[in-house]
């Protein structure tokens, strides 16, 4: 087969019937999505936003009707039908307005989440010009605690919502993308690669579609089938996908790419678009039309401003708040060290930090005393490939020792570095400063202030691989927010309580 030069167009007896106008029938008809989970997904959000809404105005009136006056005494009909009816209906057409029941957002990212913000700062507006324009004195209390409460409903629901999402896609392969890759080879597999570390975002692919070289001999093996000068429809109809991604270097073939697009109308299948630009983040995206040409504008990473000096203030606030929590705690922890090896509570290591600065990390010590000494005698038995030497059945570790680091209670001393200003809360972790070379990407890490907990921990821990800690980090760096803080902390506890990764 010989060499193509771009993904093959679809023939023209594939294009959607056209209309009496010469209009592809999808500009006058709704086309219907070759993936529909989310109708159905969609409809159980809504029932759930409404039961929020509900229950909110249902806490409101009856934990404040005796402390507050509604403004309605003399006709409790209209608060009824105020708080039960026409709140949830505001509250739902605002949910719908900005989009939070749009299937671009549901299930995945933080969008969905910051649309449903969005609109309730919509809703409180409306509340608070109508009760301004109409006269109406109601209480500021419960009307605080009514669409406070509705916000905060709101979100717990969607987010049990999107956890049943996910365990449906992680457990039984349902409500998912079948998705057909277009591109060479190796941008292909990247992107295929990249996509299988995250089961829980339902997006499968089923097939590589070849824009350059030649399709791979049978006995090749690959995640998926590879096919080279196949129409391109006949193929997603074959593999039984509902989305196309057009990978790397096949996006720049602007006229082959705008035909795709307009063949795929009145399909129902959807089409995305896979740069080689990789892990960035949304928020430091914007696309900006000129002329007909959509230019990808990539700002560049926030560690500095407003945001990072919120960062400092809450990391000191939870910190001092997390310090007087544990402290009742550690004598009995210090005891337990100690009846386990005679010596210190504490073991202090050098590690690098924030621009290369070298500090001390405080641990609870969870080894024994010649630990350090006796690790030369392990080294064959290494499991870790990066910096850092990991082994899942340590013997240098007495048995105490392994309880607090599968419970992450080891890692508790360092409070103190993160109010000394030598660590964050999340980042990416300290690492030794003997043993790390920091040359090349690893040296981007050091933009920041180490943390107690970050990407790494809370996808895997000592379970991934260097180079995937290492991007995991890079990824923190380049895209650091408030929202992944606070996201990752959030993270933080599922992965201790059920101590994945630790050892």
């Amino acid at each position: 087969m010989g060499e193509l030069d771009s993904f093959e167009i679809l023939p023209e007896h594939a294009l959607t019937p056209l209309g009496p106008n010469g209009v592809p029938r999808s500009g006058w008809q709704r086309t219907k999505r070759a993936s529909r989970w989310h109708r159905p997904y969609a409809a159980i959000l809504l029932m759930l936003d409404i039961g929020a809404a509900l229950m909110a105005s249902l806490v409101a009136k009856t934990f404040l009707t005796d402390k507050a006056e509604f403004g309605f005494e003399q006709n409790p009909g209209l608060l009824n039908l105020s708080a039960f009816l026409l709140l949830p209906t505001v509250w739902l057409l605002s949910l719908w307005g900005h989009g939070s029941y749009d299937r671009r957002y549901l299930g995945n990212g933080t969008d969905e989440f910051k649309r449903v913000v969005r609109a309730s700062w919509t809703v409180m507006a409306i509340v608070a010009f109508t009760a301004f324009a109409a006269g109406i004195q109601v209480s500021r209390t419960a009307v605080g605690v009514a669409l406070l409460g509705g916000l905060l409903f709101v979100l717990i629901l969607r987010y049990l919502a999107r956890r049943g999402l996910q365990f449906v896609r992680t457990r039984f392969n349902l409500a998912t993308h079948r998705m057909l890759l277009i591109g060479t080879l190796q941008e292909a597999l990247e992107v295929h690669q990249a996509i299988a570390r995250d089961p829980a975002s339902g997006l499968v692919p089923v097939g590589i579609h070849l824009t350059e070289g030649y399709a791979p001999r049978p006995s090749t093996v690959t995640p998926v089938p590879v096919h080279a000068g196949r129409d391109i429809l006949s193929l997603v109809r074959e593999l039984n996908a509902d989305t196309i991604a057009v990978c790397g270097s096949a996006s720049a073939e602007p006229v082959e790419l705008r035909r795709l697009a307009w063949q795929l109308e009145g399909t129902g299948i959807d089409l995305a678009v896979a740069p080689q630009l990789t892990d960035i983040a949304g928020p430091r995206v914007h696309i900006r039309p000129i002329e007909g040409i959509p230019l990808l504008y990539v700002e560049e990473p926030k560690l500095s401003g407003l945001g990072w000096l919120f960062k400092n203030v809450i990391d000191r606030v939870l910190a001092l708040i997390a310090l007087l929590v544990v402290l009742p705690f550690f004598p009995i922890v210090a005891l337990a060290i100690k009846l386990s090896d005679p010596g210190p509570i504490f073991f202090r290591q050098p590690r690098i930090g924030r621009e290369g600065k070298m500090f001390k990390v405080w641990k609870l010590r969870t080894m024994y005393v010649d630990a350090e000494e006796r690790q030369a005698t392990l080294d064959e038995h290494n499991e870790s490939d990066g910096l850092l030497f990991k082994m899942k059945n340590d013997p240098r570790i007495f048995k105490v020792g392994k309880w607090l680091r599968a419970t992450s209670i080891d890692e508790l001393p360092q409070i103190l570095n993160v109010l000394a200003g030598d660590m964050s809360l999340v980042g990416p972790r300290p690492l030794p400063a003997d043993d790390g070379d920091f040359l090349g990407d690893v040296r981007r890490r050091l933009l920041v202030r180490p943390g107690i907990t970050g990407l790494w921990q809370v996808s895997g821990r000592s379970d991934l691989s260097w180079d995937d800690a290492v991007r995991l980090d890079l990824y923190y760096v380049d895209n650091w927010s408030l929202v992944l803080d606070l996201h990752t902390l959030w993270r933080t506890i599922g992965v201790v309580v059920f101590r994945k990764g630790a050892y």
